[in-house]
């Protein structure tokens, strides 16, 4: 490779005796690395995905109703609303998910009512948008989450926000640490689906 593998503090050189070398006047290595495990969840996530398709996308099994398009949402949905408790606006992407009353928003966005917690996901496929959109969505609020974290400094990674519905105080970095065990939870429910539907393992 050429250039100096350590590179000045603006750069993101690595360094053998250091280590990787982040940006430090805009952002801290803590927040470097909580970002880089939140961006490793969404290949994870992605691989259970396979064999999912516009047909049985909202296919469900017995005692597991969360079925797949279900699973995309609700995990934007969570990730862009912590995106926006970190950067303080309350502003979900109109182009992805509307407030609406639970009745659907047709097959380019989701209707947030349909895929809240505690919401009930249902089969049916006009309810929910199509599978290539969800997945869309699910990319864009992971990755606006994955920005927002890269770029704290250390003081927002200790700060403490009111989160959830209980309004309990959580530091940021403890917030991103749930969305990654968040990400694997609903994974895990994938893994369980699929297995319930008879579709072949992806770990092989």
């Amino acid at each position: 490779m050429q250039g100096n593998p350590d590179e000045s503090e603006g750069g993101r050189g690595c360094s053998r005796a250091t280590g990787p070398r982040y940006p430090v006047s805009m952002s801290s290595a803590r927040a470097h690395m909580l970002a880089d495990a939140l961006a490793s969840t969404r290949p994870l996530f992605d691989r259970f995905l396979d064999g999912f398709d516009e047909h049985n996308r909202t296919r469900q099994a017995p005692g597991m109703p969360n079925h797949a398009v279900w699973n995309l949402g609700h995990c934007a949905l969570t990730m862009w609303r912590v995106r926006t408790v970190i950067g303080g606006v309350d502003v979900l992407p109109s182009g992805y998910l509307i407030r609406g009353a639970g009745a659907g928003a047709g097959p380019d966005r989701f209707d947030t009512e349909t895929i809240s917690f505690g919401s009930l996901p249902a089969d049916d496929p006009g309810r929910y948008p199509t599978l290539a959109r969800a997945r869309v969505i699910f990319a864009s609020a992971h990755d606006a989450l994955v920005r927002a974290v890269r770029e704290l400094d250390d003081a927002s990674v200790e700060r403490t926000i009111p989160y959830g519905m209980n309004r309990v105080p959580v530091p940021v970095r403890d917030m991103v640490m749930r969305m990654i065990f968040h990400n694997g939870t609903h994974a895990g429910q994938l893994t369980d689906l699929r297995r319930a539907l008879g579709m072949p393992s992806v770990i092989r």
